[in-house]
């Protein structure tokens, strides 16, 4: 089947589905539901050393489908480059041969009539693309009906673990990356999450907050430091890199709070 003729045929129907981050309890109904109605799941390859995320989700469909008629498609993931100058550039880039990757597969491995699915780690809505990747699909002419259902994120996960509200009473807070953490806390911002910081950015900032750290979430591998950053951050760094090196990845987000 070509890209052509799926574009006369009547749309593609997709499901994104958060999945949480490590705990298939954290599964809500309505992704079951989701789950035991798609007949193709899209699963991500990302080679040997994040296999265990891949498993993960082929242990979910496993446990939670009650019926036997789906199958697996594996997805190749391109590899992101690295553009430190233009960094929106190089993820848009990277999104469009994602998006070729999937539209190839979805053409030709989803038959009419049947449900096709993504399972999302954490939230589709929180720092994935996926739903971003179904919208350039969507403009290379395929049409599609899609249906994102919303997942525990690791920011949940983070504080109910940590067993503290992630917000102050009446003050905001603010979600970000490492990349754009920079040198602390904006001055109106006293509690702040941080994702995707794999160049460590506590270590750039004032040192006397409180952090809330947490890697692999929700899973018999969830790693927990609590304290005065000034205190703590050795061992986090040392804790994480160990980590790493055990299981080849390692996925982790932080709480940084002004201190009272």
């Amino acid at each position: 089947m070509d890209i052509g003729s799926r574009m006369t045929n009547k749309p593609l129907k997709l499901f994104i589905i958060g999945i949480g981050v490590g705990n298939p309890d954290h599964l809500t109904v309505q992704a079951i539901d989701a789950l035991n109605r798609a007949d193709v799941f899209f699963i991500p390859d990302k080679g040997a050393e994040k296999a265990g995320l891949r498993h993960l989700r082929t242990q979910i469909c496993e446990r939670f489908i009650t019926g036997g008629a789906y199958r697996f498609v594996p997805v190749p993931m391109p590899e992101r480059g690295r553009n430190p100058t233009d960094y929106r550039a190089t993820v848009a880039v990277w999104h469009d041969a994602i998006a070729a990757t999937y539209q190839r597969l979805l053409t030709a491995e989803l038959p009419d009539g049947a449900c096709g699915a993504f399972l999302v780690w954490g939230d589709p809505a929180l720092y994935d693309s996926m739903i971003r990747i179904v919208d350039r699909i969507r403009a290379n002419g395929v049409a599609i009906d899609c249906e994102v259902i919303p997942g525990i994120s690791s920011v949940q996960v983070l504080a109910a673990a940590h067993r503290i509200p992630l917000n102050r009473i009446g003050e905001p807070v603010l979600i970000t990356t490492g990349r754009k953490l920079g040198t602390g806390l904006p001055d109106d911002v006293g509690s702040a999450v941080v994702m995707l910081d794999g160049e460590l950015g506590f270590l750039r900032v004032d040192q006397d907050l409180d952090i809330y750290w947490g890697a692999y979430l929700g899973s018999a591998d969830e790693i927990l430091i609590s304290g005065r950053l000034a205190d703590v951050r050795d061992e986090i760094v040392a804790l994480r890199e160990a980590a790493r090196q055990r299981h080849g990845w390692i996925m982790d987000c932080y709480l940084l709070r002004r201190r009272e």
